[in-house]
C-alpha cells in the first residue's frame, strides 16, 4: 500500500494536492460536487484588505494549451471572508485551509494577514507578491528580493500561522527572490504564479483581454514551473509548494522529484470541476507504475 502523505509545517495531508487560489474559490461551488475533504487542503481566493470587484470585463482569452486570466483578485474583503466564508467553510471542509492574501501596500498585507491569522481554520497563510493582473500592487512586491522581503518580514511579525510567498516567474532570477523571502523569515515558497501574457483578436484588432495582459496558466507553462522549482530547491530549505500547469498525478510526481513538498492545481480545475479528485485517485497507482512507495521519500529526488 502506498504512501501519499507529505507533511507541511508539522501539519500532515493526506496527500500533496492543493487547488491553487483564485481557481476554487472558498471550495463550496466544488463540495457541491464532491468530497473535497479527499484534498490535501485548498488554497482559497486571493484575499484583500477591502472588498474588490476585479477588473473589467472581457477577463478570459482562450490559448494554445492554456488560459489567460485578469480577473484582478475579484473578493469581497477580508472581514467578510472571517464572518462569512470561513463561518461557512466549517459545514464543508474539516481540515486546515491555507488562506491567499494579497495587498497594495505593506500596511494592508500586514493588515490582512493578522486578520486571517486569528481564523481558526487557517493552516497556512499563502502571501501573494506575483498577481499580474493588478496595477500598483501584487507583483510589484515580488519583482526584486528587497521588496520581496520587506513584505515577507513585516508580516511574519504580526503572524503565528506558516507564512508561504508565492513568487513571481516574471524576473530574471526567481532564486534570488526565493533566498531573499526565506532570510527574511518565510516558512516556505509557492511557486509559480502565471507567467504574463495576452491575445489579439484578428477581426477587431485589439486586445482579447480588456486589461490588455493577463496571467497565462494552463499545461503550456508547466516546464517552466518545473524549472524554478527545481531551482530553488538547490538554494533553500524551507518547503516548496510547486504550482504551473499541473493536470496529472504524472505531473505531480515530476514536480516533487523536482523538490516540491505539495503541488497546486489550478486551471485544470476551470477545465475540468473534478480535476483534483481525479489526480487524487489516480496518484496511488501513478506511483505504484514507478515504484514510488512514500510520496515524501522522494521529495527533491531528482537532485
Amino acid at each position: 500500500m502506498v504512501d501519499t502523505r507529505v507533511n507541511l509545517n508539522g501539519i500532515t495531508l493526506d496527500n500533496p494536492v492543493i487547488p491553487a487560489s483564485g481557481t476554487f474559490g472558498f471550495g463550496k461551488e466544488f463540495a457541491e460536487l464532491y468530497d473535497i475533504n479527499c484534498l490535501g487542503t485548498f488554497s482559497f481566493k486571493g484575499t484583500t484588505k477591502e472588498p474588490r470587484f476585479g477588473n473589467p470585463t472581457p477577463r478570459i482569452a482562450e490559448c494554445t494549451s492554456g488560459m489567460i486570466n485578469s480577473v484582478g483578485l475579484q473578493n469581497p474583503g477580508v472581514e467578510h471572508v472571517i464572518s462569512n466564508e470561513l463561518k461557512e467553510l466549517k459545514e464543508y471542509f474539516s481540515k486546515p485551509v491555507m488562506a491567499n492574501v494579497s495587498g497594495f501596500s505593506i500596511d494592508e498585507y500586514v493588515y490582512t494577514c493578522k486578520k486571517i491569522d486569528e481564523a481558526p481554520q487557517v493552516g497556512w497563510i499563502e502571501v501573494n507578491v506575483s498577481c499580474p493582473n493588478v496595477h500598483g500592487g501584487g507583483m510589484s512586491f515580488g519583482t526584486t528580493p528587497e521588496s520581496a522581503a520587506e513584505v515577507t518580514k513585516a508580516v511574519k511579525a504580526v503572524t503565528t500561522k506558516p507564512v508561504y510567498i508565492k513568487l513571481s516567474p516574471n524576473v530574471t532570477d526567481i532564486v534570488s527572490v526565493a533566498v531573499a523571502c526565506e532570510e527574511a523569515g518565510a516558512d516556505g515558497i509557492s511557486l509559480i504564479n502565471t507567467l504574463l501574457g495576452m491575445r489579439i483578436d484578428l477581426k477587431t484588432k485589439k486586445c482579447v483581454i480588456a486589461n490588455k495582459m493577463g496571467g497565462f496558466s494552463g499545461p503550456a507553462i508547466f516546464p517552466v514551473a518545473l524549472r524554478m522549482v527545481y531551482q530553488v530547491y538547490d538554494a533553500v530549505k524551507i518547503p516548496i509548494i510547486g504550482m504551473g500547469g499541473v493536470s496529472t498525478a504524472e505531473d505531480v510526481i515530476e514536480m516533487i522529484l523536482a523538490g516540491a513538498t505539495a503541488v497546486q492545481v489550478g486551471a485544470a480545475n476551470l477545465v475540468d470541476p473534478f480535476a483534483c479528485k481525479k489526480i487524487i485517485d489516480q496518484l496511488p497507482e501513478c506511483m505504484e507504475k514507478y515504484g514510488i512507495n512514500k510520496l515524501r521519500d522522494i521529495i527533491g529526488g531528482a537532485h
